[in-house]
């Protein structure tokens, strides 16, 4: 069992890393509470709601299970769950357990951040994609404009990752946690982007996954701890994630996993960063590691002024210009503005003649 400490302005917090810990999850809570609302979807909490919830003998659990997928990361759900941590007479300390993979983390975490301006919470993450996504405390709800555009900065009191539970994975949330990895890697640590573009995923066994995602979960936290509400450095996190949001937007929430959209969103900031900025970074390797391991990659021709417009409405757009995180080099990220015409530009090439000869 490995810990991970992140400082935080707002509350430090924990993250417990092991095998098979999930029964001890009570033991490690900061402080006692007077209900507990474990909050999961349907495909998890058959799986692993009963361990769960017993772990906790002297207080009060109430359960929610929604629907599974990131179209249940909306407005509706949020409001179902805040009228229910109403009716379950949940106050000011009480303890909201978000019980999954990214969809709950973060619709977990705004309704704890909402309710009663906000109470404490618990990252339990089921999911390889969830190593990102439950670190750092960014909380929020999709609506149907764009991603992640309604939220709030708000970290848990503690992240709970037993990693027993990602053997039951799909293979395509495998590989959906991985293009974060590989993302974590570009950001920071070559020799960790190598040996991820060395593993086949059908092969990978749970002790590299482990490892792998206890370096992962390093860098971020380094990156959160200096700049925890996304002033700096923080939105380095956001490579691959410009494209990727905006495809998950358009194709419709679900359609590609977030992971998914991702890979391809890295695949063109590779390829904006080497054009733009005159890198040399290796694209050919990461699009064959990428076709390897059954990505997606396909995007229609037809959505890319749609892709476009859904990029200019991103939260990151200022002076409606394009904020992409860009990479001079591996470990080498930086913030660069780039306008609506040069970006259909790029998008318009990636697509039709990159993305359909082959980088």
């Amino acid at each position: 069992m490995n810990t991970i400490h992140i400082k935080s302005a707002i509350q430090s917090y924990d993250i417990v890393i092991g095998n098979k810990i999930r029964h001890l999850v009570g033991k490690y809570l900061p402080r006692s509470y007077s209900a507990i609302l474990i909050i999961s979807d349907s495909n998890v909490a058959n799986l692993y709601m009963e361990d769960i919830a017993h772990a906790f003998t002297d207080q009060e659990v109430y359960i929610e299970v929604i629907s599974p997928g990131e179209q249940a990361k909306n407005i509706n759900t949020y409001y179902y769950l805040q009228t229910k941590a109403i009716e379950y007479q949940l106050d000011r300390k009480s303890l909201i357990i978000a019980l999954g993979g990214g969809v709950v983390g973060d619709l977990s975490g705004f309704v704890a951040a909402t309710f009663m301006r906000g109470i404490d919470y618990v990252q339990i993450p089921t999911t390889i994609l969830a190593h990102d996504s439950s670190v750092g405390g960014k909380v929020a709800i999709n609506h149907e404009n764009g991603k992640n555009l309604i939220g709030s900065f708000y970290p848990p009191v503690l992240v709970f990752y037993d990693t027993d539970m990602l053997k039951t994975l799909p293979q395509r949330e495998v590989r959906s946690g991985y293009a974060e990895l590989i993302k974590e890697a570009m950001l920071a640590d070559l020799d960790l982007l190598n040996r991820l573009l060395n593993v086949s995923l059908p092969a990978v066994n749970m002790e590299e996954t482990t490892y792998l995602l206890e370096k992962g979960m390093r860098i971020k936290a380094d990156i959160v701890e200096l700049d925890e509400k996304e002033s700096g450095t923080r939105m380095y996190l956001n490579l691959g994630h410009t494209l990727g949001h905006a495809l998950e937007t358009k194709l419709g929430y679900g359609v590609i996993t977030h992971g998914e959209a991702v890979a391809i969103g890295l695949l063109f900031a590779v390829y904006v960063s080497n054009n733009e900025l005159k890198a040399e970074i290796p694209i050919h390797k990461l699009k064959t590691w990428l076709n390897q391991n059954q990505y997606p990659l396909d995007i229609p021709s037809e959505i890319i002024d749609d892709l476009v417009n859904i990029m200019k409405r991103d939260k990151k757009t200022i002076h409606k210009q394009v904020q992409m995180i860009l990479l001079q080099g591996i470990s080498e990220p930086v913030v660069h503005m780039i306008d609506d015409l040069k970006l259909r530009k790029y998008l318009t090439a990636f697509v039709m003649e990159e993305m359909k000869g082959g980088i």
